[in-house]
């Protein structure tokens, strides 16, 4: 029996080197982790369970069969983050260069099935060179599988990527349907054609970083959520994404514990500049009504005119959706439209709900917009709105103008609370173009213009432009002093924690995509 035990022994200690110790420098070299590594960094001590620590491939073509290693080039497996149970696999780039093979594609799929079954949110940390060419389609086949479980489980349980290594051609596609994906600064890279086939095809010189690398996602594409400046920042950062989500979408997130305090916040009330046309930088109003550095900012450096993340406010998580007037103004454009709206249908998903705060003068102009899609992307941030059924509160903190009103979370589309500053503009455009329309004949009949166009500006100001005309109306709930909008959050979201709202029986909707 003894026999037996150390030959288990042995296949396990085989099984935890991969590809082999000399493998195993390389990658330290690179300043990357194993893939084990990475899986026992990211649970809590002690609670991996690896499932399919010996599998190994089924090729014979090419002299595969006498290149075997236990594991087949993915770590498998459960365990918890902060006590909370989690699926995990991690490819292991020791091994054929962590590519996909039909066994190791199956590994995968199990555990996906697993935390689908189980409610719990499924994290893959890539690392691979893509198919593995020796098994032809079997490789192809495992791929499928692997993009058919994505798509089942999501909006059912969190899914989370984290680029770790090369990502290429069918391999990028199972990130692309999860929830949120990480890339590690010059370590990492996604592309479905790599440089060398770039540059045959198209005749263009280009560095895989300039391609495909984080940064390059993070801020020209927003394929990427977040970006990171090693593994262990990459996988610190996840733990911190898990504590804001719920298990399944069964469930609420836990609510961390609060002891109430003064609410109050008289950094808002000088917060505004003095002209309406002055930017300022809605991060320090976010600051000043969530909890102390609880908020955490998704894709930062894409389509920076809007602001999109979670936070906690008074312990509670909740999503975030901002205007941001130091970018463009605030206006809604084509990539920031696609941005909110992805992110809205996750809080909504996962039963998170959504702080929105509003300054935007309109949609963007421009034949740019115009050409790639601002119509069909603005139509997404209003459906994503107009389906949630998570409780909706609204901040209008100084303009809302035009469509953009509406599309920003309107009492009109179903938000539950609409609150807005006294400096609240809410028209149909702003003073001085609204004048040029409705008054065009007087001012050009006046014997000084411009200075009838100041007079008339200021009448329609005073007239429109102030949040009155829409308390009166009852689309806006309540116009607040700005230092005390921290405190009416507190307790609206705590009134609409128990919010019941189901949609319209369907199979399911036709999202202008």
């Amino acid at each position: 029996m003894q026999d037996k035990f150390e030959n288990l022994h042995h296949k396990k200690e085989a099984a935890k080197l991969g590809g082999g110790a000399k493998r195993i420098e390389k990658q330290h070299q690179k300043g990357k982790l194993t893939a084990r590594e990475r899986v026992l960094y990211f649970l809590d001590e002690g609670t991996f369970e690896e499932i399919g620590m010996l599998v190994t491939h089924r090729c014979v073509d090419f002299g595969m069969q006498d290149q075997k290693f236990y594991g087949d080039g993915v770590v498998t497996g459960y365990g918890t983050v902060h006590g909370r149970l989690v699926y995990v696999f991690a490819q292991d780039f020791t091994v054929f260069g962590g590519s996909l093979s039909e066994t190791h594609a199956e590994k995968i799929c199990k555990v996906m099935d697993l935390a689908l079954q189980n409610g719990a949110p499924m994290i893959g940390l890539n690392d691979s060179g893509g198919a593995r060419i020796q098994e032809g389609v079997q490789s192809l086949g495992g791929y499928a599988d692997i993009f058919y479980r994505n798509t089942r489980a999501s909006g059912v349980i969190p899914q989370i990527s984290a680029i770790l290594g090369p990502c290429a051609g069918g391999a990028v596609y199972s990130p692309a349907i999860t929830d949120f994906i990480y890339m590690v600064e010059q370590t990492s890279y996604m592309f479905i054609t790599g440089p060398n086939v770039v540059k045959t095809v198209t005749n263009e010189d280009v560095t895989s970083e300039e391609l495909g690398g984080a940064m390059t996602h993070a801020s020209k594409s927003g394929v990427t959520h977040f970006t990171a400046g090693n593994d262990i920042d990459c996988i610190n950062q996840i733990k911190k994404l898990l504590s804001y989500v719920p298990q399944n979408c069964e469930e609420k997130t836990p609510r961390l514990d609060y002891t109430p305090q003064d609410e109050l916040r008289p950094k808002l009330d000088s917060i505004l500049p003095e002209s309406s046309n002055q930017p300022y930088d809605m991060r320090q109003v976010i600051e000043q009504i969530t909890d102390t550095d609880s908020f955490y900012e998704v894709n930062k450096d894409f389509a920076e005119n809007i602001l999109v993340g979670f936070a906690r406010i008074a312990g509670r998580s909740v999503g975030v959706v901002a205007n941001n007037p130091m970018v463009l103004a605030g206006c809604l454009d084509v990539d920031c439209s696609r941005k909110a709206a992805r992110f809205v249908r996750f809080c909504d998903s996962f039963n998170i709900p959504l702080l929105v705060l509003v300054d935007v003068p309109g949609f963007l102009p421009g034949t740019d917009q115009e050409w790639n899609g601002i119509i069909p992307n603005g139509a997404k941030l209003l459906y994503a709105f107009s389906e949630a059924t998570v409780p909706r509160i609204t901040v209008i903190t100084r303009k809302a103008y035009g469509g953009a009103y509406d599309v920003m979370n309107s009492k009109h589309i179903g938000a539950d609370m609409n609150l807005a500053w006294p400096n609240a503009e809410i028209a149909v455009m702003g003073a001085k173009g609204a004048s040029e329309i409705i008054f065009r004949n007087e001012i050009k009949a006046a014997a000084d213009p411009a200075a009838k166009l100041q007079e008339k500006e200021a009448e329609y100001a005073d007239k429109f432009a102030n949040p009155y005309r829409a308390a009166a109306r009852g689309f806006v709930d309540a116009v607040i002093e700005p230092n005390e909008t921290r405190v009416k959050l507190i307790r609206a979201f705590e009134m609409l924690q128990n919010k019941v709202a189901t949609l319209p029986k369907k199979k399911h909707g036709n999202l202008p995509l």
